[in-house]
């Protein structure tokens, strides 16, 4: 075989794994998903955050700190596998609002939730689960599961802001998840496979990163088992 027809053999082969991705993802977000109502419980206000120290909280002590009433995820050395700060307590159906800003680097952050620790993927405070991505990549993802699970990046990127203060909105109930950034309603999900969900602790992510960053959490106001509404939707 000659080295050009080999090339085109590689090429067409690479393609075809790109279709194939594509595809696949179509299937997920097209697949349709069963309605689960929301599960009934304590309707309270949960203080997740004190504003001065990380009580309620565990993970890596290198990476996480509180400085002026604002958590801070950051690294210097490469972080090999994304890892996370955990609450100590679990949730299923709960409404979280707050600010969250990348201060350093490009990579992405998130909302980890309805998963679990993977402590057998090389990281005692790695999450498997659902994950609420932002700010340089915006979608739903399923860690260590089925990947991407939605895309929302082209609505998000209009509202965002890539290194200033976002601030979003996660209502999660039965199976649905909606996500509201900086004022406007960006996705509207049902998880297709409800048996996925767990009642699990929620996570903030400091990803996989060869490079430093930092990123930044304030608010952090949360409800359990809140009314079926939107609150930071700009009319």
């Amino acid at each position: 075989m000659s080295h050009l027809l080999r090339w085109c053999v590689c090429c067409a082969f690479a393609v075809g794994l790109i279709a194939l991705s594509a595809t696949e993802t179509n299937a997920q977000e097209k697949k349709e998903a069963p309605i689960v109502p929301p599960r009934e419980g304590k309707r309270e206000k949960v203080q997740i955050f004190n504003g001065k120290d990380l009580t309620g909280w565990v993970g890596h002590k290198q990476y996480w700190s509180v400085k002026d009433g604002v958590i801070v995820g950051k690294n210097t050395e490469p972080v090999p596998v994304s890892t996370y700060l955990l609450t100590e307590r679990k949730f299923s159906d709960f409404r979280l609002v707050f600010e969250s800003k990348l201060v350093t680097s490009e990579m992405h952050s998130g909302i980890a939730m309805w998963g679990r620790l993977a402590p057998e993927k090389m990281d005692k405070f790695t999450y498997a689960g659902h994950l609420v991505m932002y700010p340089s990549n915006y979608g739903f993802h399923d860690l260590y599961g089925r990947n991407g699970i939605h895309s929302n990046a082209d609505a998000a990127k209009k509202v965002g802001k890539q290194h200033d203060w976002n601030k979003m909105e996660i209502l999660a109930q039965g199976n649905r998840i909606r996500f509201v950034l900086n004022g406007h309603l960006i996705s509207d999900w049902r998880e297709p496979e409800p048996d996925r969900i767990k009642e699990a602790p929620i996570g903030l992510q400091l990803h996989s990163n060869k490079e430093p960053q930092e990123l930044q959490w304030r608010g952090l106001e949360l409800e359990t088992f809140t009314e079926d509404k939107l609150l930071t939707v700009k009319e």
